[in-house]
C-alpha cells in the first residue's frame, strides 16, 4: 500500500508557499537512513550489560521510527527502502498525520562504513533505489547531489539528476532535494562557499520545469548571510530547509534550528542530532518549542537537561558543557 503525503504537510507547504508562513508551519523530518550511507554503523552502537560495546540492530532502528511516529512532533519520517517496506508490512503509517519518505540515490559521498574511504573523493552518482519500487511504497523521496566546481564531475552529477527526474516524472514519484557541501575543501576563489552553493543550486533549478521541480530543499548550513539569500530568492517557489550534520552538543542542535528559521528556512531535516540524543523525543519537543513558542535555546538545552534528570537519565555531557556552542558557523548568530 502506497503511503500518500499527508494533510499536514500538504498544508503546511502551501502556506508557507502563499506567504501565510506562521512557526507553526514549520517542517521538521527524521532522517532515519543511516543505513544507506554508513550500514551497520550508520545505526549507532550500545553498550551491553557486561560493559561491551554492540552495534544496534534493524529492528532497535526501526522502533525508534515507530516511538518517534507515535509522538506525533515529525512531519516526515525519511528511511531507507529497506524500512520502508518493513514498516509498511507494520502498517506503522496508518492512521498518522505524517508522510513517509525514502532516500532515493546513494551517491559515493555517504557511504561511510567501517574502512571506508569514499569521502576522501568526489562524489560518484549512485542509485541502489529504484523508483518503481519506490513509488509503491509512498509518494516522495529524497534526490542527493554536491557540487564540486569541477566541470566534468558536477556535468556528472547534473546529468544524473536530469534522468532521475524524468524517470521520477514517469512514475509519479515526488522528491526534495539535498545539496551536500563537498566533504572536503574544494576551489572557489575568493568566494564564500555559501555564495558559490547558492549559485549552483538556483542555476541548476533555472533549467527545471515546475512539475519536477523539488518540494523543498536540504542543505548545509552555511552561515546566516547564505541561508538569507537563498531563503529570499524565490520563497513562493524555493523552500529552503536544513540539514543537521554532526551531532554536536545540545545547544548546538537548537541554535542551528533557529538560526535556520530566522533566516528564512522553512524545514529541518535531523538524523543524528535526533537519533545521537540521550531522549530522541524530548529533543524534538524541544525544538518545535523553540521554534513556535520563543523559547530560547539557552532555556532548550536546560529543559532538556531537567527532562532527562526525572527520568534518571544519564546526559553525554554536563549542563555547562551542553551550553556551548561549538560549530563554528553558528557562533556569529548565538543568542
Amino acid at each position: 500500500m502506497c503511503t500518500k503525503i499527508s494533510d499536514r504537510l500538504t498544508k503546511k507547504l502551501s502556506s508557507i508557499k502563499n506567504g501565510n508562513y506562521t512557526q507553526s508551519d514549520f517542517i521538521i523530518a527524521d532522517a532515519k537512513d543511516a543505513d544507506m550511507g554508513g550500514g551497520i554503523n550508520g545505526l549507532g552502537f550500545k553498550v551491553d550489560k557486561n560493559g561491551n560495546k554492540k552495534a544496534k540492530t534493524a529492528a532497535e532502528y526501526r522502533a525508534s521510527m515507530i516511538e518517534m511516529m507515535e509522538a506525533d512532533l515529525v512531519d516526515i519520517m525519511l528511511t531507507s527502502m529497506w524500512s520502508a517496506d518493513e514498516l509498511t508490512a507494520q502498517k506503522a503509517f496508518d492512521n498518522r498525520d505524517i508522510t513517509a519518505a525514502v532516500r532515493l540515490n546513494d551517491a559515493t559521498d555517504i557511504w561511510g562504513f567501517r574502512g571506508a574511504k569514499y569521502r576522501e573523493f568526489p562524489a560518484e552518482p549512485f542509485r541502489t533505489a529504484r523508483l518503481k519500487k519506490a513509488r509503491e511504497l509512498c509518494e516522495l523521496g529524497l534526490y542527493a547531489i554536491t557540487f564540486y566546481n569541477n566541470q566534468k564531475i558536477d556535468t556528472a552529477m547534473l546529468n544524473a539528476y536530469c534522468d532521475f527526474r524524468e524517470e521520477a516524472n514517469k512514475f509519479g514519484m515526488l522528491h526534495f532535494l539535498e545539496v551536500f557541501n563537498p566533504a572536503f575543501d574544494i576551489d572557489t576563489a575568493n568566494t564564500n562557499l555559501g555564495t558559490f552553493i547558492n549559485d549552483a543550486i538556483t542555476r541548476c533549478l533555472a533549467g527545471v520545469a515546475k512539475t519536477e521541480r523539488p518540494l523543498f530543499l536540504k542543505l548545509q548550513y552555511n552561515g546566516a548571510r547564505a541561508m538569507e539569500e537563498l531563503a529570499s530568492f524565490d520563497p513562493a517557489n524555493l523552500i529552503v530547509g536544513v540539514l543537521g550534520g554532526a551531532a554536536g552538543t545540545t545547544r548546538d542542535t537548537f541554535e542551528l534550528l533557529a538560526q535556520s528559521e530566522r533566516y528564512g528556512g522553512r524545514v529541518a531535516l535531523f538524523g543524528r542530532k535526533i537519533y545521537g540524543a540521550e531522549d530522541a523525543v524530548e529533543i524534538v519537543r524541544l525544538m518545535r518549542a523553540v521554534v513556535e513558542n520563543g523559547l530560547s535555546t539557552r532555556e532548550a538545552v536546560t529543559a532538556y537537561h531537567d527532562c532527562l534528570t526525572k527520568k534518571n537519565v544519564v546526559a553525554q555531557r554536563s549542563l555547562l558543557e551542553d551550553l556551548e556552542v561549538t560549530d563554528p558557523t553558528l557562533k556569529p548568530e548565538a543568542e
